[in-house]
């Protein structure tokens, strides 16, 4: 197989967000010429990057566009509109006139908004059903996971088993998903940038205490990879932890103890500041990881803002959003 190719989607010089530089683009994987017989397996592994399809039996239909945004979601409405929905209005204003709908992939979460506020969020699958059903002909998926984990992956199958009803449909990436791999653009790299945006001040006994998610996934090595980035770009007193994943909290409290760490603030990487950041991280319980860490001698202060609610970062996820819009008009 060839090296990793990187294609720019437009001919754009590389924009500043609050001194953060992004190069807009589309990069995927080329088979090797000799290749002349791929399976529908072998061309469908060396899909990644933005996903793209066209229906060859669709192309004399008229172009009616939208774009599809998939969130987990959250019960917590407030975080709700600061973080999901401020970034599909952002999303929107990048690309005016087009319809944009906003899909949630948790069932659960749809249930209990719909009970609770008599507000109905779509799945994607209803979403591009009723898209579908609407006349819309070519549709791009846009992800608002921060990692290409199993909620990522649930978009992806999405794709694949709706994209031959439409007449094009493309498929953008999560926030982080390129890592500087073979010259492609350093995902990681940016996401951190704007997230230090809002990064406390610390002094030799203070550090700051990221909280992602995890997934069982093999992608969350993702998370290794943030750690490395944070520790290269010589944040100090930085550490990443999961609540379902590796590293957990006992995996880092020794690394503050080694550091002779005093005060900790915990911080959620997260689109919302759901559930998790209130209650696992930031919760009275006494297995909260606010509560361990007092109970281990640090004093802990919280940050309780969704990732969200950080202009750089909501940046990114338009950035994400035009890849994929791009692709779709290319």
């Amino acid at each position: 197989m060839k090296n990793w190719k990187k294609t720019l989607v437009a001919a754009l010089a590389c924009s500043a967000v609050m001194g953060i530089s992004y190069t807009p683009a589309e990069a995927a994987y080329e088979l090797n010429p000799e290749v002349r017989t791929a399976t529908p397996a072998l061309m469908e592994a060396a899909q990644i990057g933005v996903l793209k399809y066209e229906n060859p039996q669709l192309q004399n239909m008229a172009n009616k566009d939208a774009i599809v945004v998939a969130s987990f979601g959250t019960t917590f409405k407030d975080t709700r509109e600061k973080t999901i929905e401020a970034t599909v209005d952002a999303i929107r204003a990048a690309h005016p006139g087009v319809k944009v709908v906003t899909a949630f992939t948790s069932h659960i979460i749809i249930d209990r908004i719909a009970k609770k506020e008599g507000k109905k969020y779509p799945t994607p699958e209803e979403a591009l059903a009723q898209l579908k059903a609407d006349g819309y002909s070519r549709v791009a998926l846009v992800s608002l996971d921060v990692i290409p984990g199993m909620e990522y992956s649930y978009l992806t199958a999405v794709f694949n088993n709706y994209k031959e009803q439409f007449k094009k449909m493309t498929c953008g990436t999560s926030l982080m998903y390129w890592q500087g791999q073979e010259n492609q653009s350093d995902d990681v790299t940016e996401a951190i940038k704007a997230l230090s945006t809002q990064f406390p001040d610390r002094g030799k006994h203070d550090a700051l205490l990221i909280m992602a998610h995890g997934t069982p996934q093999p992608s969350n090595a993702y998370y290794s990879v943030i750690q490395a980035k944070i520790d290269e770009m010589q944040y100090k007193n930085v550490y990443v932890y999961t609540v379902e994943g590796w590293p957990s909290l006992e995996t880092v409290i020794p690394k503050l103890k080694k550091a002779g760490i005093k005060n900790v603030t915990l911080m959620p990487m997260m689109m919302v500041a759901g559930d998790h950041a209130n209650n696992d991280m930031a919760g009275d319980d006494k297995d909260s990881h606010k509560s361990v860490l007092e109970a281990e001698g640090f004093k802990v202060s919280t940050y309780l803002h969704g990732i969200g609610e950080n202009a750089a970062i909501r940046n990114l996820y338009v950035h994400r959003a035009n890849d994929a819009w791009d692709a779709l008009e290319k």
